[in-house]
Order: C-alpha cells, then structure tokens, then sequence
C-alpha cells in the first residue's frame, strides 16, 4: 500500500520524465510501474511502494483548483503528497475537521483507474494533499 509518496506537478512532462526514468532506476531501484513519455502520467515503485510520480501540471489543474492557476501559464503549485487511504470520504471530512481547506471533494476518478476515489484538501501551510483509494 502507498502509504505517502510525492507527485510531481510538471509543465515539461516529456524532460522530466525522461529524467527521472533514467536515474530512478540505478539511483534508489524504482520500476516504472505507469505511463511513459506521452504522459500526463507516470510513476515508479521500490518493492511495490510509490516513490514518485509526474503529472502534467494542467492535467491537475483540470481537477482541482490549484495556487496560482492562470490560463496562459498553467498552475504554480508544483508538488502534491499522495496518500492511499481506506475511506476517501472519511478521510475527507476527518482533514476538513482538523482545519484542512477543501480543494476538491470525493469524487470517482474512472479516468485514473477503473476504481479510483479521490478527494483534495489543502493543509494550514497550503499544501495539497490527495486521499485516494482504488
């Protein structure tokens, strides 16, 4: 189970891809587990675990309101920390009652995977978080 692990918000998906496809591999043992050079995604493990993955950053923005969106620049938030969770819905409002900003309710996500659940949030600092189950 990934428990947490970064995503990357990129606006060169296709070099930055080829980056991390080269050095992940001889540099911590990570696999390419999805996507390629096409994108708008792709993602490594190590045993099994996510270690990183790349989405192109208007992809996200497609999904969630993200810091600094504009339309001929693309978003400015570059990172969002991924964690599979049980109950996408109860990890929600759970966050939402500690004081995390709503920035995207659960929602099925067929588009990512046939049974894919997601929900954002952002922490006090403004960080986005993803909760997903599948």
């Amino acid at each position: 189970m990934d428990a947490l692990h970064t995503r990357l918000l990129v606006g060169r998906f296709a070099e930055t891809f080829h980056f991390y496809d080269a050095l992940l591999p001889d540099l911590v043992g990570a696999t390419r587990t999805r996507g390629d050079v096409e994108g708008p995604y792709a993602s490594w493990d190590v045993a099994g675990q996510g270690v990183l993955a790349l989405l192109d950053r208007r992809a996200m923005a497609a999904t969630v309101t993200l810091h600094g969106a504009a339309p001929d620049t693309g978003p400015d938030d570059r990172t969002v920390l991924i964690s599979r969770v049980p109950d996408v819905d109860a990890a929600y409002a759970a966050c939402l009652a500690r004081g995390a900003a709503p920035a995207g309710p659960p929602a099925d996500r067929p588009e990512w995977g046939p049974t894919l659940r997601s929900a954002h949030v952002r922490d006090p600092e403004g960080n986005l978080w993803e909760l997903q189950s599948y």
